[in-house]
């Protein structure tokens, strides 16, 4: 193959991938390194993706194959790929289902062609422990009760099995798509939410029933949940971030689907009730009966989004099914029904605890639903091995294109810190400059700004500081949500936004999570979670439903100059950077200028 030095990659011996942003062939190169390799930096110019094995194994459970990765990197290389690239590539895609798990009866068997690896794997400390009796020269028998902890610790050595060894059936739900909504216009499941639907279900056949589907917020990922559930027909436990979430799923439900009312039932901290459909936050089963961790607000930073949720737990009955079991008391719910799907939305915020008894209920479907597969405490792998592998992505300005999700037009405003904030900055330790920075008052002018350019149109401002919060609060006369903010206050608050009786409003980190505000179409984030990629990501997707007249949706990121919030301020746009989205950068200054020259001040 001819190599052209005019195209944008540089692919090195490393493994890492130089990418020229300004080159014209830089969109399709980007299009297809985000199938298989992971963005590490996004300076202006030049940006830095990585092959690693998860990568890598993502997209070989998708059916991509490694010789048409190497072709990909190929196409659009300057220079000859290095040497070690196409062996090491083709060893670490094979590597995705060399091992299986399969059915033997009521056990399992491990099985491995390769006898030379299986004697390896079998010797291996963090394997041999979950492995029985030796069947043949290619099998062991495996407890299910090992199912999900095996795959775990085989991840860990690099060598992924695929699950083969089915589900169980679990109770039936009949139940249909509706033709026409409820609410009255007609309901039609677009082709990607289909199409997603169907690689899930597989048929049903033993390589459907567990996985990731990865869309971007307001693309429908509740629809392909719905989808699933009506492919399956199976009594279903959905998992998600919040009370409000779990609203939005009840009305999605019951106005999109045949259920009737009391075939959803709701399980939160403010009901506990059962039935062949059941919504479950993530809080309350995460509720502890001996130590319940949930930590209310500080004086300035929101420790939980859902304390609501924390009601009413503690008049559980005792539970006897084993020490985690009365840890965490509501981790029954697993087992209450015979659950023949498990949906966890927003799988890139499964808490540690959920994956310690999903790892137990491996003979479950598992259906994760996500807008990235970012998350910032390093688990990608545990998702891969306890909920599924990638099985469906496309990529945002794919959808945006098609007009499914909304255009988006990010800025980044920079500004100085004040004077008189400068030396507080200079002699604080490195977690107060990030605050400091965060909350530097002058933001308030920008804001002040953008109300004004922007005030008929539906504005959420959202932040990570309270203090910073209610001082916008005050300053401007605006609504406020927090995780202490009741339940039914939210609601109405959410539904006068969409309704338009109010146009502003502001959240704290409540609003990182599912909301329903589908007309929002301007977002301005006064601060973060440090350089939390997942963060920047869900508050994008706060404005991405496509909008009636077409128009963009507009996401501004206020940043002090010269400190800390700009060094993670970069790292937060990676995942964003990836998907083709890039940031226009404007000083403050200028920004209040013409705002001057607009008023005629």
């Amino acid at each position: 193959m001819s190599y052209d030095p005019a195209n944008p990659l540089i692919v090195q011996g490393d493994r890492s991938i130089l990418v020229e942003v300004d080159n014209p062939r830089y969109v399709p190169a980007r299009n297809l390194l985000a199938a298989f390799a992971e963005l590490e930096k996004s300076p202006e110019h030049i940006h830095t993706y990585r092959l690693t094995p998860l990568s890598l194994w993502n997209a070989a459970a998708a059916g991509m194959s490694a010789d048409e990765m190497l072709d990909g990197l190929a196409r659009y290389s300057k220079f000859p790929l290095p040497p070690s690239l196409g062996p090491y590539l083709r060893e670490m895609v094979s590597r995705y289902g060399r091992v299986r798990l399969e059915r033997d009866g009521d056990h399992l068997k491990l099985v491995c062609s390769d006898r030379p690896l299986l004697e390896e794997l079998s010797r291996h400390k963090k394997i041999r422990q979950y492995l029985g009796q030796r069947l043949d020269s290619h099998s062991y028998r495996v407890d299910p009760a090992f199912r999900g902890v095996l795959k775990q610790a085989l991840i860990a050595v690099e060598y992924p099995a695929e699950d083969l060894a089915g589900y169980t059936e679990g109770a039936p739900l009949p139940m249909a798509l509706r033709e026409n909504m409820v609410s009255g216009p007609q309901f039609v499941v677009r082709d990607y939410q289909r199409e997603a639907a169907e690689i899930f279900y597989a048929g049903g056949g033993v390589r459907g029933g567990s996985g990731v589907i990865v869309l971007p917020c307001g693309a429908g990922k509740t629809i392909v949940g719905l989808a699933v559930m009506a492919l399956l027909q199976r009594s279903t436990l959905v998992l998600t971030t919040s009370v409000t979430a779990v609203k939005q799923w009840r009305r999605e439900l019951l106005d999109k689907t045949t259920l009737t009312a009391d075939q959803i039932a709701e399980y939160t901290g403010e009901s506990k009730d059962i039935a062949p459909v059941t919504l479950a936050t993530y809080q309350i089963l995460t509720y502890r009966r001996t130590v319940n961790r949930a930590k209310g607000e500080g004086e300035g930073q929101e420790a939980s989004a859902h304390s609501s949720d924390k009601a009413e737990a503690s008049t559980e009955p005792n539970d006897k099914q084993g020490e985690e079991r009365d840890e965490f008391p509501h981790f029954r719910l697993f087992n209450e029904r015979d659950w023949g799907l498990i949906i966890y939305d927003e799988v890139h915020l499964l808490p540690a605890p959920v994956f310690r008894i999903t790892a137990q209920i491996q003979a479950r479907r598992r259906l994760g639903l996500t807008a990235t597969l970012v998350r910032e405490d390093k688990r990608e792998a545990d998702v891969f091995s306890l909920i599924g592998p990638k099985k469906y992505d496309i990529p945002w300005r794919e959808l945006e294109t098609q007009g499914w999700i909304a255009e988006a037009q990010c800025t980044e405003v920079r500004l100085s810190l004040p004077a008189n904030k400068r030396m507080e900055y200079a002699v604080a330790d490195w977690r107060a400059k990030y605050r400091i920075a965060s909350e530097n008052p002058d933001k308030l002018e920008v804001v002040d700004y953008l109300l004004k350019r922007y005030r008929s149109a539906r504005v959420l401002i959202i932040g990570q500081y309270l203090r910073q919060l209610r001082e916008v609060q005050r300053r401007f006369q605006l609504p406020l949500i927090t995780g202490s903010t009741t339940n039914a206050e939210r609601e109405k608050l959410y539904a006068d936004f969409r309704a338009g009786r109010v146009r502003h409003l502001i959240l704290s980190k409540v609003g990182n999570f599912a909301i329903d505000l589908p007309d929002a179409n301007v977002l301005i984030q006064l601060s973060g979670t440090f350089g939390s990629r997942q963060e920047e990501a869900q508050r994008l997707g706060r404005i991405l439903r496509p909008k009636s007249g077409g128009e963009p949706a507009h996401f501004y990121t206020l940043v002090t100059r010269d400190t800390r919030e700009l060094d993670f301020a970069h790292h937060r746009q990676l995942f964003l950077t990836e998907q083709g989205y890039s940031y226009a950068i404007v000083d403050a200054a200028d920004l209040l200028r013409q705002g001057c020259r607009e008023s005629g001040d």
